[in-house]
């Protein structure tokens, strides 16, 4: 006997194909008895049948369920299915306990009488369709009853299809198949669905993949230019994930402003050797020349208008994809934080003077970071300060430079910065 294991992710597994229908007795039709016909049930995507409808078993494997009051209704429509190939067909004529016999079955067909005893067949179908693993199993209803209020009843609650009593073989036979076949087609499209969905999760995972590896390739573009750097970019990033983490941001949020931060000085490609790597302070020109990075990082970064997108795809196919890219949150973020992560608190920053919460938090993040790895790392103008007077340097810019809040998180997260700049010490 084949096992039928119907859930939102289990059915019977079986192909289609039906044995012709044997002569056969009618039923005797109770006096109390209902009748209905079928209601579409759209199978939704998270109800997805494991085994699939078209596999080696035939149509006839498919677990019917058989449930009336009258024992000899049972054993006649038992032995029409039987008759016919059926061979995995089960019974009951107690309805009091049927909501937990069919959920235990978890068949693949229903065939309901209406009028029963103490529960009756549309109680039983209102409580099926509630149920979230037995909304969908298909019902067909078996009833003595022509009247077109019950019918209806029955038709609201998602019945599947209707077999009047006395029961005619050449009727309830086909009704059966095609029931069956309709299920078959619904696990299968399902199943598909499923597939489809799993599909575009992995595809959209690989393509948030390569997004990152752009970030990162840009990152390290930007480090081996500016030398003598080091790993401050990848420092920088852990130091803003951490704070990022104390301030209560989300887990994929802190992992996009950690590795977004690391762009944050990727505009620096553009300056000129000379500013970059000259060994003493800069002048004022060169200065203001240097803080252009700012804006040219951003630029590098941020989504190009249709016109200049249109201009690059013409030009090479490869610069259309990384253009594609630029739609993402990541690189959005980036290109924020390369703006911003020299705007100051009291807006005397750079390069739009931005003031208070008008700076994005993610910059404000940045700008702590970036500031206590500059001071407590060695430059080509300075040596390495010791992390006390970094952090007093800090301290002395709460609510000129830095916002209050971001330090304070900062702080709390001490021990963590100081672990992140043993593990990456740039070594001399």
């Amino acid at each position: 006997m084949a096992s039928a294991d119907y859930s939102p992710t289990n059915s019977t597994d079986f192909s289609l194909g039906v044995s012709a229908s044997p002569t056969a007795s009618e039923v005797a039709a109770p006096s109390h008895v209902a009748a209905t016909k079928p209601a579409a049930q759209d199978l939704p995507s998270d109800a997805a049948p494991a085994n699939g409808s078209f596999g080696p078993q035939t149509l006839t494997a498919a677990k019917i369920l058989i449930l009336d009051d009258e024992s000899a209704n049972v054993r006649v429509l038992k032995r029409y299915l039987e008759g016919s190939g059926y061979t995995n067909i089960q019974t009951s004529t107690d309805s009091t306990n049927a909501m937990e016999w069919i959920e235990q079955q978890r068949a693949d067909l229903l065939l309901l009488d209406v009028m029963m005893p103490d529960v009756s067949g549309i109680d039983i179908l209102g409580e099926m369709r509630k149920h979230s693993r037995l909304r969908f199993v298909p019902v067909l209803v078996i009833t003595a009853n022509t009247d077109s209020e019950t019918k209806q009843t029955c038709l609201s609650l998602g019945a599947t299809d209707f077999l009047a009593k006395p029961v005619d073989p050449n009727d309830l036979l086909p009704r059966v198949r095609n029931t069956l076949v309709t299920r078959a087609f619904q696990n299968q499209m399902a199943r598909y669905t499923q597939q489809l969905e799993r599909r575009v999760k992995e595809r959209t995972a690989e393509l948030e993949v390569s997004r990152r590896e752009v970030v990162e390739c840009l990152a390290r573009a930007a480090e081996y230019r500016d030398t003598e750097t080091g790993n401050h970019v990848v420092r920088v990033g852990r130091f803003a994930g951490i704070i990022a983490k104390g301030m209560g941001f989300s887990e994929e949020e802190v992992s996009n402003i950690e590795l977004a931060a690391q762009l944050h000085d990727v505009g620096k490609i553009a300056i000129a050797d000379a500013i970059l790597h000259k060994p003493g302070r800069l002048d004022p020109d060169e200065m203001d020349f240097m803080k252009r990075h700012a804006a040219i990082g951003n630029s590098i970064i941020r989504a190009h208008s249709s016109a200049d997108a249109d201009t690059l795809r013409k030009h090479v196919m490869a610069g259309g994809q990384l253009l594609a890219a630029q739609a993402s949150p990541l690189l959005r973020l980036a290109a924020t934080i390369a703006l911003s992560h020299h705007e100051r608190w009291d807006g005397t920053g750079y390069p739009l003077g931005l003031k208070g919460d008008d700076i994005p938090l993610e910059a404000r993040i940045t700008s702590v970071a970036d500031v206590y790895d500059a001071l407590s790392s060695v430059r080509p103008y300075k040596k390495a300060m010791p992390r006390e007077k970094c952090f007093a340097i800090l301290e002395e810019g709460r609510g000129t430079q830095f916002d209050s809040r971001v330090l304070d998180a900062f702080f709390a997260a001490s021990p963590e910065i100081i672990q992140i700049q043993l593990d990456l010490v740039d070594l001399t």
